[in-house]
């Protein structure tokens, strides 16, 4: 064991100096078209940072921590700059919705609620993984914001993890933790492109759209996305299953364990009607927070302060298992804060206009596919959906439109696009974040699931190429 403990030391230490070294020679490259050396080097330090954690030489959180001290000493960004990302409010809404998922587990609602499924559906890790696809899918109209969603759906998911047997530890998420987490994060990229509202950057493709004439609408765009879309939804889970299974697939026994569960936890307690009435009306609150004018943060503090005050979910309780709820936000916000820096400087733009050039002089059919594909695999320097959206959305639609695309496809499928990438990276999406937290879900997992489901959405939307030119065309 000894030994074994020392080979790993020396192995994890070579896939550090590896990355080091990686990191030095892209610094020391040629800095290629009008891009600015500080953009250049913060670039470096991102990508090293990424590539760092795909090698499995640092966590996603010491990663990320490295890269901020670089950024700062190596006088790359300010330090107000570098530390902007950790008060953006949907990063302080991730915070918050992270401990209020606790007070749902700790509560003992989440168990309830996982039992009250797996009465109905459990027969079968794979029938829970439709489940919360399908969940989702009902929320995705009237919650606005995909992260929002994650929020009230990640306790869920945890309970469900749990009572299956699974455990956040190296065996035992295999059991049906990971195939369930992982389910749901894939299951979103679909909910999130199936409606208008089901992600807040799609609104702001379709103001971008009408800029070339494209009428986007709530109607016409779930009509346009309804049948990539179901294909998709019913596709994900079961290729998940059946390319990186759960351990424990059949569960003929858990609907009656889940019933004798049920029967031993009794009517509700006073704290699930508070945590279940609380979590209600953050609910209700988020989805008409676009009517009402509120912060999507706002309401997962009022939610948490109701839960501490009630004495559901104590200073005490955040003191003793807050730290993967603190980890996660500290990662996701540098993080944040890097992509963010490089699209404020430019880097994205020039470097997607440039890829976006040499193609000008195909066929539209193969500008478009290349597009697409170009736009996808780029958001591996992303963490913002919106960002991405904001950087790229307008310069890949002029390209595409100068090269004879049909204006109101490309228009279309680069909104779905930007949800369609959402599961290839833990930072991809801002949903994904409380799910990477968890402990079921090791970074690495999320890259080679996240590749498998991004390729299969991106194939699927593009075979449905024919269907989408039809009806965006009405």
């Amino acid at each position: 064991m000894e030994e074994q403990s020392q080979n790993y030391e020396i192995s994890l230490w070579i896939k550090r100096g590896i990355t080091l070294v990686i990191g030095i020679v892209i610094w020391h490259l040629p800095i290629p078209w009008d891009i600015t050396p500080d953009a250049w080097h913060l670039f470096a330090i991102f990508i090293t940072a990424i590539i760092g954690v795909l090698l499995e030489a640092l966590s996603i959180f010491t990663a990320s921590i490295i890269a901020l001290v670089a950024v700062v000493l190596l006088r790359v960004l300010s330090p107000e700059k570098a530390f902007s990302g950790f008060s953006e409010s949907f990063i302080l809404l991730i915070l918050a919705a992270f401990l209020v998922a606790k007070g749902v587990i700790k509560s003992g609602l989440g168990r309830r609620i996982a039992f009250l499924l797996i009465r109905r559906f459990g027969k079968s890790t794979l029938n829970l993984g439709y489940c919360l696809v399908v969940t989702d899918t009902i929320l995705g109209p009237t919650i606005p914001s995909n992260t929002a969603r994650s929020g009230i759906m990640y306790p869920i998911t945890h309970a469900l993890a749990l009572d299956t047997g699974s455990m956040p530890t190296p065996e035992g998420r295999k059991r049906t933790g990971s195939y369930l987490m992982m389910t749901y994060i894939a299951g979103q990229t679909i909910s999130s492109a199936l409606w208008l509202t089901g992600m807040a950057a799609n609104p702001v493709g379709v103001g971008i759209a009408a800029e070339f004439g494209v009428n986007m609408n709530f109607g016409n765009w779930v009509f346009v996305a309804s049948v990539p879309c179901i294909i998709a939804l019913i596709a994900i889970p079961f290729v998940l299953y059946k390319l990186f299974p759960p351990e424990n697939k059949y569960t003929p026994e858990a609907p009656e364990m889940a019933r004798k569960g049920l029967l031993e936890m009794g009517p509700m307690s006073m704290q699930e009607w508070i945590m279940g009435s609380t979590f209600f009306g953050m609910i209700l609150l988020w989805i008409f927070s676009p009517v009402l004018n509120i912060n999507l943060a706002i309401v997962a503090f009022l939610g948490l302060s109701i839960l501490i005050l009630a004495k559901v979910y104590t200073i005490e309780d955040i003191r003793q298992g807050g730290g993967d709820a603190l980890e996660t936000y500290i990662w996701f916000a540098i993080l944040y804060m890097m992509s963010t820096a490089l699209n404020d400087m430019g880097f994205m733009k020039i470097l997607g206009a440039q890829l976006a050039t040499y193609l000008i002089d195909y066929h539209w059919i193969t500008v478009y596919v290349l597009l697409i594909v170009l736009y996808i695999v780029i958001h591996y320097l992303f963490v913002s959906q919106t960002a991405h959206l904001l950087a790229l959305y307008a310069v890949f639609l002029q390209v595409a439109v100068n090269a004879e695309v049909p204006a109101a496809l490309m228009a279309f499928m680069l909104s779905f696009a930007t949800n369609l990438f959402a599961a290839i990276s833990p930072q991809a999406s801002s949903s994904n974040v409380l799910f990477v937290g968890s402990g079921f879900l090791p970074s690495k997992d999320i890259y080679k699931q996240g590749v498998v489901i991004t390729v299969l959405n991106t194939v699927i939307f593009l075979l449905a190429t024919p269907w989408i030119m039809w009806a965006s065309s009405l």
